[in-house]
């Protein structure tokens, strides 16, 4: 029961807890997820063109020469 009796001020633990609770901003958090969302997308749209396009993507030769006409 002692450690009840601790202020946050001397328990680090606490104090760290509060800070964070403090500091908690939801809309940093939920920008942070949609950004997340954009870019999980953006992968599984560039998988679906390459499963389309059939090209052996472990072929770095291949990967290549697609790098070279996207970038032309």
């Amino acid at each position: 029961l002692y450690f009840f009796l601790i202020p946050a001020s001397t328990n680090p633990k606490a104090a760290l807890k509060s800070k964070i609770v403090a500091e908690f901003r939801p809309q940093s958090l939920i920008d942070e997820l949609l950004l997340y969302k954009r870019s999980e997308d953006q992968i599984e749209l560039k998988e679906k063109q390459l499963s389309t396009m059939r090209v052996d993507v472990c072929s770095t030769e291949t990967l290549k020469c697609l790098k070279g006409k996207n970038s032309a």
